[in-house]
């Protein structure tokens, strides 16, 4: 698909933006090619995690195709209820990681933003370039700066439009790894696919529960917990796992 390269590395859909052209941005096409592959993933049971990632090593992406939006208008790689690439709006059942092989600005960045885990080569740099261009990161930068960074950092960001390197990033805690620019992709695939060697329903409660309580209080998020801990103690894989603890072997989960 031009704009676009789906993969599958075992039970990893990889999305890899191919508009190195255009320093990986995304034209309306692309953005609608990205929903759909996403949407495909996650009706896919054989599939436990996407990855998405760039082509080249200057751009992870840097947002909307501002040439094309010249010609027909911004705002059309916002996909209706599920945001720019279909994923900045989206509601996910398994996790999305992020491996930012090069600048992820604007939109790039909030698809960044977006995901559960972001791994970044060390040259990248990050931010919210919009106000340069007269816009504003309203479809989920601005608000998950908003959850996941401290206040004056993050109002810089947004009011001056200037970059953030990728260790930056991570000492703030929104890049999980940095790591050589040579060995993202495979890094960023190693830490998924042992990852999804674990319960795949255990790790997409654990990340639902997540997020779920950070717009509850202590104790309603602790009642949510306790409500599907009652299944989770009863369930195939956690009768797998304990077993198989007792008998000093990998577990088997029926994954999918």
């Amino acid at each position: 698909m031009a704009g676009l390269i789906v993969e599958r590395r075992s039970a990893v859909c990889l999305l890899t933006i191919d508009r190195d052209h255009a320093r990986n941005a995304l034209d309306a096409a692309t953005s609608r090619l990205m929903d759909q592959a996403i949407s495909d993933a996650e009706a896919d049971p054989k599939v436990g995690a996407v990855i998405v990632t760039g082509t080249g090593n200057r751009a992870f992406c840097s947002g909307m195709d501002l040439k094309e939006a010249e010609q027909i208008g911004a705002g059309h790689g916002l996909i209706p209820g599920r945001g720019f690439g279909g994923i900045t709006e989206r509601r996910r059942s398994k996790p999305l990681i992020a491996a930012i092989n090069g600048t992820a600005v604007a939109g790039g960045f909030e698809i960044m933003m977006a995901c559960d885990m972001v791994f970044a080569a060390e040259h990248a740099l990050m931010g919210l370039s919009e106000v340069k261009r007269g816009l504003f990161a309203f479809a989920g930068g601005i608000q998950r700066l908003a959850t996941q960074v401290p206040r004056a950092t993050a109002l810089a960001m947004i009011m001056t439009g200037e970059l953030l390197p990728a260790r930056r990033l991570y000492e703030l805690g929104v890049v999980t790894e940095v790591v050589p620019g040579d060995a993202l992709l495979n890094r960023a695939l190693e830490v998924t696919q042992a990852m999804l060697v674990n319960s795949w329903q255990a790790i997409n409660n654990g990340r639902e529960l997540y997020e779920l309580s950070t717009g509850m209080n202590t104790g309603q998020a602790l009642a949510v917990g306790n409500a599907w801990g009652k299944a989770t103690l009863a369930s195939a894989d956690s009768r797998e796992g304990i077993a198989a603890y007792t008998a000093k072997r990998d577990a088997q989960f029926g994954q999918g």
